[in-house]
């Protein structure tokens, strides 16, 4: 079941703030890593090259958590545990330019790699204990 993300929630997720997302990896354990995010609907959508240490833990296991803190107040926090419904190189490299112009406001991902392969992965909430 899909949970619904508030305006307030929304509001915080559109501004260029760092996100961090939890995967599961190997060996249960768990891997974190902060990174850029965006909101389709109530889906999150994130980011990765294949091969990355998250894109295979979430290939693995697709149960995710991301938490987002206001930096302009600690006490506005995003909290989300989700699924991964889709991983994609369809538009993914179109997706890195719109977050990059979010966060670094330039029209083109310049961290790209020779030969690198973006993928765009969808979030879908399943429980949010936080928003604001």
């Amino acid at each position: 079941m899909t949970a619904t993300l508030s305006d307030k929630a929304r509001a915080l997720l559109a501004r260029p703030v760092i996100a961090n997302l939890a995967t599961v990896s190997s060996d249960g354990s768990p891997q974190l890593t902060p990174l850029w995010i965006d909101v389709d609907g109530d889906a999150l959508l994130i980011n990765t090259a294949a091969g990355r240490v998250k894109a295979n833990n979430i290939k693995r296991d697709s149960r995710v958590a991301v938490s987002v803190v206001d930096p302009e107040d600690p006490y506005n926090v995003v909290v989300v545990k989700g699924t991964v419904t889709a991983v994609t190189e369809e538009g993914a490299d179109a997706h890195i330019d719109v977050l990059a112009k979010k966060y670094l406001g330039v029209d083109e991902y310049p961290m790209r790699r020779p030969g690198e392969v973006r993928l765009k992965i969808r979030i879908r909430p399943d429980r949010i204990p936080m928003q604001g």
